[in-house]
């Protein structure tokens, strides 16, 4: 039994094991930077910034949508659709 010999196996081993992780590695990294969340440890967010509604807007929309289902059931219940 040679040790130098194991040792150098193990090595080998241990090396393509290291290069797999590494590669792992460097793919959830780069699957992090293209979601946007390399920033995420920071607290900044990288992307578009969110569009805020007011509150006006959201009701105005609200009753829009309310009016138009009103009228869908309107138009069932007299057998249109």
């Amino acid at each position: 039994m040679n040790i130098l010999a194991a040792l150098r196996r193990e090595e080998t081993k241990l090396q393509k094991h290291a290069d797999k992780v590494r590669q792992q590695l460097n793919a959830v990294r780069a699957a992090r930077k293209i979601l946007g969340r390399e920033g995420a440890s920071s607290g900044k967010r990288i992307g578009r910034k969110r569009r805020k509604m007011s509150a006006a807007a959201r009701a105005k929309i609200g009753k829009a949508t309310k009016a138009r289902w009103a009228k869908f059931r309107a138009a069932k219940a007299k057998g249109k659709h």
